[in-house]
């Protein structure tokens, strides 16, 4: 479990230190000690810069998979090869379903934690729920909100595999945070003739995956259910279609449970869109919880990575009535 926090206030651009106070179920009570990180270093000078390389093509091929079941489906799989495809080519078969906004980061002005002064781990049986506040120079003295049940750091993924007439067969606990699940796996495909790839995910549409492991918005993730991208939140069970990796099926499998984005301010949007809205604070959580294992592996059903990202929650407070609310960010998983 991590839980990364970054804090920014518009009445102190330069806001160097920050605490958060958190509930003692979080078993790191009382507070949070955020820092600004060192200055990143200076650029290179000219004459550490590489020269760039000569474009040498690409070679091989990519086979894209798509959809649980123990067997190839129909139609499948999309094959781009690299030495032949045009720019339109490579834009076709990457289809890229992204909504993940910015979260907790670390920048001149915005104090995070964990940092070199405060990098306590976050225990196994670390609980969120409860009040939190920050405090800072230059911080509304009334930045406090709570943070409820729904919103708690997730559980790990458990996943356990099994051989299923050739395919591999997924199965895995509910998570009851869970808003929606989505799987994907990558390796190089054995007995191939020269570079092959092989991309497979567990969407009922084509798609490689490569931006859905990360956070995304409430609305996005419910259109893609929708859309049968992702796999809903009673789900617990999928195959990987037999011999798309080739006969040894090495690959990489990763997966992720999508939690909900909780918005807070004070005071509260109003209903009616045409009344003005000048919030002191806002906050933004983000929750998931990501897998990782080698396809076929039986991990003994538990296998939660350890991700340094795995929730997030934003937090700001404007100083003027009509300035946009500073921000904050805890990232918890």
């Amino acid at each position: 479990r991590w839980i990364d926090v970054t804090l920014a206030s518009r009445r102190n651009r330069n806001l160097a230190q920050g605490f958060q106070a958190v509930p003692e179920g979080s078993r790191l009570a009382p507070e949070l000690d955020l820092r600004v990180p060192p200055a990143a270093r200076s650029a290179p000078s000219r004459d550490d810069v590489e020269e760039p390389q000569e474009f040498e093509r690409p070679k091989g091929k990519i086979y894209l998979y798509w959809g649980c079941g123990e067997s190839v489906r129909p139609g499948q799989p999309r094959i781009l090869d690299m030495a032949s495809a045009a720019a339109a080519d490579f834009g076709r078969f990457f289809v890229a379903r992204r909504a993940t906004g910015r979260g907790a980061h670390s920048a001149a002005g915005r104090p995070v934690w964990p940092n070199e002064q405060d990098a306590r781990m976050v225990p196994e049986d670390a609980s969120l729920v409860g009040s939190h506040a920050f405090r800072g120079e230059g911080v509304p003295g009334e930045f406090r909100f709570r943070i409820p049940p729904e919103q708690n750091l997730m559980p790990p993924v458990e996943i356990a595999q099994r051989r299923a007439g050739g395919a591999t067969a997924l199965e895995w606990k509910p998570i009851a945070q869970a808003r929606a699940w989505f799987i994907a796996a990558m390796g190089a495909k054995s007995g191939g003739a020269g570079e092959e790839m092989v991309l497979w995910s567990s969407s009922e549409v084509p798609e490689t995956g490569m931006g859905l492991i990360d956070y995304q918005t409430n609305p996005a993730v419910d259109r893609w259910l929708k859309e049968k991208v992702l796999l809903p939140p009673d789900r617990t069970r999928c195959e990987v279609p037999a011999g798309i990796f080739g006969e040894e099926g090495g690959a990489m499998l990763r997966m992720i449970a999508y939690g909900s984005e909780l918005d807070l301010a004070h005071p509260p949007r109003p209903a009616d869109p045409r009344k003005p809205w000048n919030p002191v604070w806002a906050v933004k959580l983000r929750v998931k919880s990501v897998a990782s294992a080698m396809l076929g592996m039986d991990m003994g059903a538990t296998s939660g990575e350890r991700s340094r990202r795995p929730a997030a929650n934003e937090a700001a407070a404007p100083e003027p009535a009509r300035e946009a609310p500073a921000g904050g960010a805890i990232v918890p998983g």
